[in-house]
């Protein structure tokens, strides 16, 4: 056995294939298709950049189709614009057990692709191609995402594609393909294997021609018909293969016809291949005769396998863009999700600083122990009957009481320090439950909540409050100092009273934004009076109106500050995923540069030149002397089955437009194994009627439309 070369992404190529990352032999598109190409290429960077990290619902199947959009433009789209000349690459894809690697097997004649009874049977994806077309898959150009694996066939072949295993693509070279044609036996679409399931959907992703193959027991499976139906949306190109069909089963392919007209698949070609299996392993020749003759027939036109990789390429365009559009949408609804996140945590915190606002100027301060410390500082009852006989007299009890004991200014402090504080961290603690209570609702939320702990204060936050407190108070005394030095008359009031002064100055922040205007009823509304009639006495009433507004600012912004840090607790987690910046605008501009480059290209397309046949090999079975389906028939076992005749917009009759129809005459020129070139008919004529096709068995189309 030969051993294999392994290539790929961070592996060495074969010796005769371009570096890694190279198209061969050329990587430049036509000039009609270079805009298209860099308008794609700009598309993918937006998707690629797009941000879908909030777990709302639909966001998991939204992050699968973009996956799957940028592999299509990875694996199939960008790389067919920018070769054109490729091969074209059909994928052989199907159920479990339907016979995809016997029948690639049996068209090539010897096996190069592992059937087996154990499932999942085909592991590692193998695609055959003529000899002289290895440059164009040796390389990463594309399915960039598999390594290659290099062998040849015989028998180690299928050895080898059981032990290349992992994400890898395993090559094989076989002369009896036509040059310019290439077959690629993918897994199963509904593998037992999770990973099987989403490599075979990616690799018919990656198809110019998808060759499905079912079986008259398993031809209903809903999973099949789900991936075909998305092909025909697409107007993907797609013939079928109805295998292991017993005699006498026409009303299976009456009915899987039937299947396919319900699933806008009325126009593709239907090939029927009976239950038969040589001592080698191999079907029948005469079984597999209409498939090989219509790929063989294809893979000698490069005019017609333009025209089907053109067909699929422009049907992958016109879908990208209607995928991308639902993209741009999904990412409006994450930026709307952040958003909705981001105003319930502003809600709580701005509700609890109005709190913290309105427990620090309502008069609710001045109570319990900031109230006994004040009563301590001023005195019970001389400072108070002072107030009522004039300042002057009100200042002099303020200094005695001042002068007998120590200054009790610093307790009124702590008191004030110990009740502000304690008001922050009961709105800090409401706010969080309410922040926590609000995402826990949502489901974007509550999937970001797991492993932290959001619901209750941070456990800094005391130490924090408690310095914000200190520093505001700081800053107090510090605007009492200020104004006493503008005031000579003052200085040696303020000699002794500073403290006392500032702790003024607190209390009444806490009575008034604006100070109070006159005597109010109330243990705290009279406390407030002294703190302003003492203040006014030293610095005037405009004074201590301007300095009670800044002490209650400087106030404001410390608890905020604390506030909105507690906040970020909760924006952290967004800000870290990025989904404020979401938006879909980016793509749906990219979106539409790529509807416009289509157009330009689609409408500078020359038409087919009619290039003369490729050359290669001739699939085994091309040569036999059976009829080759026609427009919605069945080949089955040596004889026709009849099929609803049916077109399918907007490429209705494709098939008989690409390849035309041949004579029995032509037929019978060719029993003696030569291809002729062929001959095409103008689009419409010498159409087959539903009768013509049931009665005349030599007639040599391809296969129906698609």
């Amino acid at each position: 056995m030969t051993e294999p070369e392994v290539s790929g992404p961070g592996r060495a190529a074969p010796a005769d294939a371009p570096p890694t990352g190279v198209a061969a032999p050329a990587d430049a598109p036509p000039t009609g298709a270079a805009a298209l190409v860099a308008a794609l290429e700009t598309l993918r960077t937006r998707l690629g950049a797009l941000v879908l990290a909030l777990d709302a619902p639909g966001v998991d199947a939204a992050r699968a189709e973009r996956a799957a959009v940028l592999a299509q433009l990875d694996d199939y789209l960008l790389p067919r614009l920018r070769a054109q000349d490729a091969p074209l690459l059909v994928v052989v894809g199907g159920s479990t057990g339907a016979g995809k690697s016997t029948l690639v097997n049996s068209l090539l004649g010897e096996p190069v692709s592992a059937p087996g009874v154990l499932r999942p049977t085909t592991r590692a994806p193998v695609l055959v191609h003529h000899p002289l077309d290895a440059r164009w898959f040796s390389t990463d150009r594309v399915l960039p995402g598999l390594a290659r694996v290099t062998a040849h066939t015989g028998a180690g072949a299928v050895d080898d594609a059981r032990d290349a295993g992992g994400r890898a693509l395993r090559l094989v070279a076989s002369a009896t393909l036509p040059r310019g044609l290439a077959l690629l036996d993918a897994p199963d679409v509904d593998s037992v294997d999770a990973e099987n399931r989403r490599l075979a959907v990616q690799l018919l992703d990656a198809a110019d021609l998808w060759l499905f193959v079912t079986t008259g027991a398993r031809y209903a499976d809903a999973v099949p018909w789900d991936l075909l139906h998305r092909a025909a949306q697409r107007h993907a190109q797609v013939a079928l293969v109805v295998s292991r069909l017993d005699p006498g089963t026409d009303e299976v392919v009456d009915d899987l016809r039937r299947l396919m007209d319900e699933h806008d698949l009325a126009a593709a070609p239907l090939f029927a291949v009976p239950e038969s299996v040589t001592p080698d392993g191999l079907l029948p020749e005469t079984a597999v005769a209409p498939v090989a003759r219509w790929l063989t027939d294809l893979g000698a036109d490069a005019d017609a396998r333009d025209r089907v990789a053109t067909a699929t390429r422009d049907g992958v365009v016109d879908d990208l863009v209607r995928r991308a559009d639902a993209l741009a949408d999904e990412a409006d609804r994450q930026a709307a999700t952040d958003a909705r996140l981001r105003a319930a945590v502003a809600g709580a915190y701005d509700d609890a600083a109005a709190q913290v606002r309105a427990a620090t100027s309502d008069g609710a301060m001045l109570r319990g122990e900031v109230l006994d410390r004040w009563q301590e500082l001023v005195g019970t009852g001389d400072l108070l009957r002072s107030v009522e006989h004039g300042v002057g007299r009100a200042r002099d009890a303020l200094a005695r009481v001042l002068r007998g004991r120590p200054a009790p200014a610093p307790r009124v402090e702590q008191a004030i320090a110990h009740g502000l504080g304690a008001v922050v961290l009961d709105a800090a603690d409401a706010a969080a439950v309410r922040a926590h209570a609000a995402w826990r609702g949502d489901a974007a939320g509550a999937a970001l909540l797991p492993d932290l702990d959001l619901s209750r204060a941070s456990a800094a936050l005391r130490a924090q409050v408690d310095a914000e407190v200190r520093g505001w108070q700081a800053d107090v005394l510090d605007l009492v100092r200020e104004q006493g030095a503008r005031r000579r008359g003052t200085a040696r009031y303020l000699s002794f009273g500073v403290n006392a002064a500032g702790v003024s100055l607190m209390v009444l922040a806490f009575a008034s934004t604006g100070g109070l205007t006159g005597v109010e009823v109330g243990i705290a509304g009279g406390t407030a009076v002294v703190a302003q009639k003492l203040l006014e006495a030293v610095f005037g009433d405009d004074a201590v109106r301007r300095l009670t507004a800044l002490a209650r600012e400087r106030l404001d912004v410390r608890v905020d500050a604390l506030l909105r840090a507690e906040a970020e607790r909760y924006t952290a987690q967004l800000d870290a995923l990025g989904t404020r910046d979401a938006s879909g605008a980016t793509v749906r501009t990219a979106t539409r540069a790529v509807e416009r480059a289509a157009r330009d290209e689609r409408a500078a397309r020359a038409p087919g030149a009619g290039a003369p046949a490729t050359g290669g090999g001739t699939l085994r079975g091309a040569g036999s002397a059976v009829a080759v389906p026609s427009r919605g028939g069945a080949q089955v076992g040596g004889r026709r089955t009849e099929a609803v005749a049916a077109d399918v917009a907007p490429r209705a009759g494709f098939w008989r437009r690409l390849l035309g129809r041949r004579t029995s005459e032509r037929d019978a020129a060719r029993g003696d194994g030569t291809r002729g070139r062929e001959t095409r008919d103008a689009p419409n004529r010498d159409a087959p009627t539903r009768d013509a096709a049931d009665g005349d068995a030599s007639d040599g189309t391809p296969g129906g439309d698609a």
